[in-house]
């Protein structure tokens, strides 16, 4: 069983002063991470997954649209490669045949399809995921189906945030993925607040 990374303090003590606990075990880091984006951090983040990864030969940064963008933009620019996103909509602009990978968001309370154009996405690339979180893994769960189904080598799977009281980073690591989690979070209470695993 792949063992789960060890935090990255500063990150961590952003979310310790800035983050915020509502019911329902929602950790509220839009001041900085997901809604208005500090992009300092951003690049921060980035170098941090870049020494924790062998990115040699890397074609492809991947996310989800659309919150891991931000994230993911970063270590795409500081890797010199394309950033792909999966979308959560048809739309007029996506040509071609597409690999599509149906997952339920959480978030959203309800069945979605991610798309990925087969334009950008090939046998001949090597992957790296990146996402702002990881509760139940849904999301990075169908990016992982999409790079196998384009044949695609998949290098390893970034995250920011994770959620270490819920099963989706286990079962991306159970399944044999590279999983680097940069603040693990075991336990949010509204009155308590954050703990952090070592």
């Amino acid at each position: 069983m792949a063992q789960a990374s060890k935090g990255y303090a500063p990150l961590q003590e952003r979310i310790s002063k800035e983050g915020r606990v509502l019911p329902g075990n929602i950790i509220k880091v839009d001041g900085f991470v997901n809604h208005r984006v500090d992009m300092q951090l951003m690049h921060e983040l980035s170098r941090e997954f870049l020494r924790r990864f062998d990115t040699t030969g890397v074609t492809l940064v991947m996310t989800v649209e659309a919150s891991g963008i931000a994230l993911a933009s970063a270590v795409a620019a500081d890797l010199g490669v394309p950033l792909l996103y999966a979308k959560k909509a048809k739309s007029d602009n996506i040509e071609g045949g597409l690999f599509q990978s149906q997952i339920m968001s959480y978030t959203y309370k309800k069945q979605v399809t991610l798309l990925v154009s087969r334009q950008w996405l090939s046998d001949k690339d090597k992957v790296l995921i990146i996402d702002d979180f990881l509760a139940m893994g849904e999301a990075l769960r169908g990016l992982t189906e999409i790079v196998s189904q384009s044949g695609a080598e998949l290098v390893g799977i970034g995250v920011a945030i994770e959620k270490g009281f819920q099963p989706g980073g286990q079962r991306l690591r159970d399944a044999g993925h590279h999983v680097e989690s940069l603040a693990i979070i075991d336990a949010a209470d509204p009155e308590k607040g954050i703990t952090f695993r070592d």
